[in-house]
């Protein structure tokens, strides 16, 4: 029977794009948040949380706008996923503390992504479950590749007359059409 427990996964969004090997590449070579291939990476973990939390989890993914004057901390929703810039002079791994404790307190399953050594410290101390941005971009990658082979054709398995017969028969009737191909 399906669980009808709540889930949330709650996602270190900056942490991760430095840290997973599937956005890392371009974090490495654009490291100014404000470049299109940044932002291109953005989207493209924004699309891997929607497609990977699914119906199972409420996802958020929390970015750092701490040094960002303008950022008030509000959330946005895309394809289901609550995407947060922590509020100006706040960092996102406060938010991401509190959603935690809240999430815990609440009793909501709750994972957090991260390889913030501090952050996974502090919620796994508070009973709240943590994944490396490895081990999320491993998760991913999978999760893609079991949605590959599930779209891969089949080929139909060939049945036939002797597949459905007994071993046993199919020799006795071969000895049977040897004996009368040899009168």
């Amino acid at each position: 029977m399906a669980s009808s427990r709540k889930k949330l996964l709650i996602i270190d969004g900056y942490n991760v794009l430095r840290s997973g090997s599937l956005y890392k590449p371009v974090s490495r070579e654009h490291p100014d948040y404000t470049d299109d291939a940044f932002n291109t990476a953005r989207e493209r973990l924004i699309n891997d949380v929607i497609n990977y939390a699914g119906r199972e989890w409420r996802a958020i993914i929390v970015f750092d706008g701490a040094h960002n004057a303008f950022s008030e901390g509000r959330p946005e929703t895309i394809g289901g996923v609550q995407i947060v810039f922590s509020p100006a002079g706040q960092s996102a791994d406060k938010v991401i503390e509190k959603l935690a404790h809240d999430a815990r307190e609440r009793g909501v399953e709750t994972l957090v992504v991260t390889s913030d050594a501090t952050i996974q410290d502090t919620v796994f101390g508070g009973g709240v479950d943590r994944m490396s941005a490895e081990g999320f971009s491993h998760e991913v990658g999978e999760y893609y590749e079991s949605a590959r082979l599930d779209e891969t054709p089949q080929v139909a398995e060939k049945r036939t007359v002797a597949g459905r017969i007994p071993v046993e028969t199919v020799e006795k009737l071969k000895a049977l059409r040897d004996q009368m191909q040899g009168s």
